[in-house]
């Protein structure tokens, strides 16, 4: 899916995304934010906001910084700050180019948004370059495990794909592509584990 495209389909789906998503994922969601620790501050990016259903959910300290490619999204986001009391800066970005200087933030979000765009690599490879070193990405998505034949969760990424979502993205091999990234944790989270909260660590100073 293009950029283009994904921003149009996100557009036409921004008033159920809430509907459709938010129930659905706000255990999770909670569940990941739970590893930003209490009584940790510093700067924070949510990237790929969506609609903000992170926003209600964020522990206190931390200055953030919410980024969707989609300005529906975006609108939908910063109306969820306004209502939560949070202060937020929402902007229109692409999670593949992202418009922040090398070592930006302390610790970028990444929920449900690798298995979505057309390049996770790039994704993660930003998030990885706007990251202080010693700082924390932390990930909230579906991922096929390295050699899992999963035939119906391939067929319907034929499908999918398109327009609204990957379902053959295997984690490892991102990971891969991006030097000076460490693993910190990784366990199930939704579906038998097909969702995964996963934790990183920039380790380089590049």
């Amino acid at each position: 899916m293009s950029s283009a495209l994904q921003r149009r389909t996100y557009t036409l789906f921004a008033p159920w995304y809430d509907l459709l998503i938010e129930s659905a994922t706000r255990r999770a969601r909670e569940a990941s934010l739970g590893r930003l620790e209490p009584g940790s501050d510093g700067d924070l990016l949510i990237c790929g906001a969506g609609s903000g259903l992170d926003i209600p959910h964020l522990p206190p300290g931390w200055t953030v910084t919410a980024l969707d490619l989609t300005p529906a999204m975006i609108r939908r986001a910063r109306l969820r700050a306004t209502r939560s009391r949070r202060a937020v800066s929402c902007v229109v970005g692409d999670a593949t180019a992202l418009p922040f200087p090398d070592g930006t933030f302390d610790a970028v979000l990444l929920h449900l948004i690798l298995a979505v765009i057309p390049r996770p690599d790039r994704a993660l490879a930003e998030a990885a370059r706007v990251l202080r070193p010693g700082g924390r990405l932390l990930i909230f998505d579906k991922f096929l495990k390295p050699g899992e034949r999963a035939p119906l969760r391939r067929l319907a990424n034929f499908a999918l794909a398109p327009f609204l979502t990957r379902t053959d993205v295997v984690f490892e091999d991102l990971l891969g592509a991006v030097p000076g990234l460490r693993l910190t944790g990784d366990r199930p989270a939704l579906l038998g584990g097909w969702f995964r909260f996963i934790s990183l660590e920039r380790t380089d100073t590049r």
